[in-house]
């Protein structure tokens, strides 16, 4: 286990860069989880806040606890959310769509199809999917963030991988045609 008891200096250098290091897969993995960027970011910021605020143990490595503190606050701000009353009709303020991923600008439109997609998955299989592929994570730290089997992080996997593959098809026809 590391503690932070170091100086404050020290303890920031840290944090930052495990911020640099993780921030763009933990935002892309709480976007999963919240549907929305900027909630993500918000849950990003809470957990570095704390980080660097207070006394916490952090387990070495590091990315795993990272993954379930942003994954905790996640399903925080959506237990409050919930209990919230909407003030207008979403169909008032208009849609304002965030991707969750920053993609090359020539791969914008398989990026969209991609979240879109991933978007109407189950969020047990999103969620799993976003920490193997862009949080790099193996089966066994998914499976301790979030505390189940490593045979249900594979199985959800498969399923998710199974199911971007059948809703990415029509897609990839459409574009073959669009090419001849």
């Amino acid at each position: 286990m590391m503690i932070f008891n170091r100086s404050a200096k020290s303890r920031s250098d840290e944090v930052r860069g495990w911020y640099e290091q993780f921030g763009p897969a933990l935002v892309a993995y709480a976007s999963s989880v919240l549907g929305d960027r900027g909630r993500a970011e918000d849950a990003l910021q809470q957990v570095f806040l704390k980080l660097l605020k207070g006394n916490i143990e952090v387990p070495s490595p590091a990315k795993p606890y990272l993954f379930r503190a942003v994954r905790n606050t996640a399903l925080s701000m959506t237990r409050r959310s919930n209990r919230d009353v909407p003030l207008e009709d979403e169909g008032q303020r208009g849609s304002t769509y965030q991707q969750w991923f920053e993609a090359p600008a020539e791969l914008g439109y398989w990026s969209t199809k991609l979240e879109s997609a991933i978007r109407e998955l189950p969020v047990e299989q999103s969620e799993v999917l976003v920490m193997k592929i862009w949080g790099e994570m193996t089966f066994d730290e998914i499976a301790t963030v979030l505390d189940i089997s490593m045979n249900t992080v594979a199985s959800r996997y498969r399923y998710a991988l199974a199911k971007l593959r059948e809703r990415m098809q029509p897609f990839e026809v459409q574009n073959e045609h669009a090419a001849k």
